[in-house]
């Protein structure tokens, strides 16, 4: 029997992604390796979000094939997609798979035509793989996580000025309504006690169908499910939480109280340099709306420290906003130029050592809310 690894860098949606390909993967033929042993196939979905992410990419594919001799080793997720020419640098990484190709990792390896070094056998990562139709990621009920992700959402229309997501994984396509369903069904029938319904832009989800649906639509259809299955959202944008989705998780045992609502700055110059579509003031009553309908919600935000142009001023009213906003806890990330978006072409560039103090600054007021939600 032979064995893999799958090392999995970045967002919920490839770690999705890592969890259908390990569910198709372990059978007869294949399994895990135990943590102590070399792996036959080392699968690292990357991550290409920062300048960060990628280098942890890079580090982890290195370490890959360092610690597993003779294996074959497998670069796909977003920086795989986005920059495959840095990874071709890499001595001896065998194949570098782009978002389509990654789905059909397992059947390349279950029918022996995934070898070590037969880079023919999957053709290199192009554009056309990241606009291509809903890449499914069957639900996992192995076990292995006490609450799996269901991809329900691909792809992103947004095109935010700092963000290399949509030129990774392409515009926003989504699972049908009743193969979701179905997918949310079988676990909850495998006794999985939670669901994470997870997607780049979840909020989008649906729009593209023929006919067009919603996000509501299938929360709707969700609650009506047998058993006694808790359904999670992951993030989801703020225009896009509307009252009728609050209503329907307020209302309704099964969904948990917990959203996370991306704000990435407190600064209404800044939000509008990002390319955001709202204002300081709309995310501000979205959370307050929440607490009041909900007052034990567990509320959270991510937040980009340093962009461009971001005076401290303007960084002292992101802290101010947090510091009056009933939230639970904060995700900070450090701006981080990726070439092809055009937040890479902006002056005014914030000096490293301010966006490290000011991460650090935020970070500590995450924990603070934090632990006050907890109490």
């Amino acid at each position: 029997m032979q064995t893999y690894r799958i090392i999995t860098l970045g967002c919920k949606v490839n770690q999705a992604e890592s969890e259908a390909l390990d569910h198709a993967l372990e059978g007869p033929a294949w399994r895990p390796a135990s943590r102590r042993e070399p792996a036959d196939l080392c699968v690292v979905n990357t991550c290409a979000v920062t300048q960060r992410a990628a280098m942890q990419s890079r580090q982890a594919l290195r370490r890959a094939i360092h610690e597993n001799p003779g294996a074959c080793v497998v670069a796909t997720g977003c920086y795989a997609q986005t920059d495959p020419a840095a990874l071709e640098q890499i001595a001896g990484l065998d194949h570098i798979v782009g978002h389509c190709g990654k789905a059909g990792l397992a059947e390349l390896a279950l029918s022996g035509r995934l070898g070590k070094c037969s880079r023919a056998s999957c053709p290199p990562p192009s554009t056309a793989d990241a606009k291509s139709a809903f890449c499914a990621a069957p639900p996992a009920p192995s076990g292995k996580r006490t609450r799996p992700f269901l991809k329900i959402q691909d792809g992103c229309n947004a095109y935010c000025a700092y963000c290399i997501v949509p030129y990774a994984r392409g515009p926003s396509r989504s699972l049908p309504l009743q193969a979701a369903l179905e997918s949310v069904g079988a676990l909850a029938a495998a006794g999985v006690p939670e669901v994470v319904l997870t997607g780049i832009h979840i909020g989008c989800y649906g729009r593209d169908l023929a006919p067009p649906t919603s996000l509501l639509a299938l929360l709707d259809a969700v609650r009506g499910l047998p058993g006694a299955m808790r359904v999670r959202l992951s993030s989801i944008e703020p225009l896009e939480l509307s009252a009728e989705i609050l209503a329907l998780v307020a209302g309704v045992q099964r969904f948990c109280r917990h959203f996370h609502v991306p704000l990435q700055s407190g600064d209404p110059q800044i939000l509008a340099r990002m390319g955001r579509p709202y204002s300081v003031e709309t995310f501000a009553a979205l959370v307050e709306t929440i607490h009041r309908a909900m007052p034990d919600a567990a509320i959270g935000t991510d937040l980009l420290v340093g962009f461009p142009g971001e005076s401290q001023a303007a960084f002292e009213a992101t802290c101010e906003l947090i510091e009056r906003l009933p939230l639970a806890y904060l995700h900070v990330f450090p701006f981080s130029a990726r070439a092809g978006t055009a937040a890479c072409e902006l002056p005014e560039r914030v000096p490293a050592h301010a966006i490290t103090a000011r991460c650090r600054r935020l970070r500590q007021l995450g924990e603070e809310k934090r632990s006050r939600f907890h109490r």
